[in-house]
């Protein structure tokens, strides 16, 4: 049997999806807008072919970043630059989009760098989501 994996990440904001195509070169497909003007279900296609979900869930939901901001358990394991929770993936080009994710304002957790079976790094969105892409080897 064949199985594919699809994320799907809340997000505070619906900007994250204007924000997520243009700092990791996402192409956004699906916007389904609720009757509060709130985001129902978003997807997001990556350039290497994968999906992405995510929606703005209720009023009480707090983002990795704002959770930390009042809890010390969540901002002592959002302040490690590992990847323990998120989303990981395959890019063509790792330091092209790298500098992009950069200039769009992605919180640098770890900078490009071999790692023996490709390249990767790792960031933070504007949400605190954490983000590993890596380019695998030729």
């Amino acid at each position: 049997m064949s199985q594919t994996v699809t994320p799907m990440i809340s997000y505070q904001d619906a900007a994250a999806l204007d924000w997520l195509s243009r700092a990791f070169g996402f192409r956004e497909v699906t916007r389904i807008m609720m009757p509060d003007g709130s985001v129902g279900h978003g997807e997001l296609a990556t350039p290497e072919g994968g999906l992405i979900m995510l929606a703005e869930p209720t009023p009480d939901y707090r983002s990795p970043r704002r959770h930390a901001e009042t809890c010390a358990d969540a901002d002592r394991w959002l302040s490690v630059p590992y990847v323990v929770d998120g989303v990981h993936v395959h890019v063509a080009d790792l330091d092209a989009h790298f500098a992009v994710a950069r200039d769009a304002g992605a919180t640098v957790l770890a900078p490009p760098r071999d790692t023996g079976h490709g390249r990767a790094y790792s960031v933070a969105d504007p949400e605190g989501h954490r983000w590993m892409f890596e380019q695998l080897p030729e």
